[in-house]
């Protein structure tokens, strides 16, 4: 209930991208290019939120153009890649934003995001996130990072509001992503 309630006041949405929107696994071709794969469900997830009104934003430690590419494809504007201080950036959006920390929430995997807590109002872990970071987020989620992590929050995001039982009862109508 806690939680829920937590939910409610969610404008801004907070990814980690390795190990959130993708199993963290990173394959390479011959030629040394580094390919993604990221989970069609978390994608309609994402635009739900902005549909509803809720900023979604991908921050990355990492540089891949895939990240990019996922980005442009959702239509999502803040796009963080290569950032070494996640909770100096998250600040930084959350002021041009006029965002409160009450309103942000950020979904993690890993050691790294554990950086954001002061800047997070709700500190969401993946299932598969390592142990200090479930130990100390506020929800560690059923699903795994890349199989439908943020699908999860979304809906449970969704719900909190009261905006996601029209589109569990007429669908959604537009294409999936």
């Amino acid at each position: 209930m806690l939680i829920r309630h937590r939910l409610q006041a969610i404008r801004l949405l907070v990814c980690d991208v390795d190990g959130v929107l993708t199993d963290g696994g990173l394959h390479y071709d011959e030629q040394g290019f580094v390919s993604k794969r990221f989970d069609v469900r978390d994608g309609l997830a994402m635009r739900m939120l902005q549909r509803a009104g809720i900023t979604v934003a991908l921050m990355s430690g990492g540089r891949s153009g895939a990240i990019e590419q996922r980005a442009q494809h959702l239509n999502i504007n803040y796009c963080y890649i290569g950032i070494s201080d996640k909770l100096l950036k998250i600040q930084s959006l959350a002021k041009n934003l006029d965002v409160m920390r009450e309103e942000i929430a950020f979904l993690g995997d890993d050691l790294n995001d554990l950086a954001v807590r002061p800047a997070a109002g709700l500190l969401v872990a993946t299932a598969d996130a390592v142990f200090a970071l479930r130990r100390q987020a506020d929800w560690v989620l059923a699903r795994p990072g890349g199989h439908g992590a943020v699908r999860e929050l979304a809906e449970a995001l969704l719900d909190s509001q009261h905006k996601l039982a029209d589109l569990a009862h007429n669908g959604w109508r537009s294409h999936n992503d």
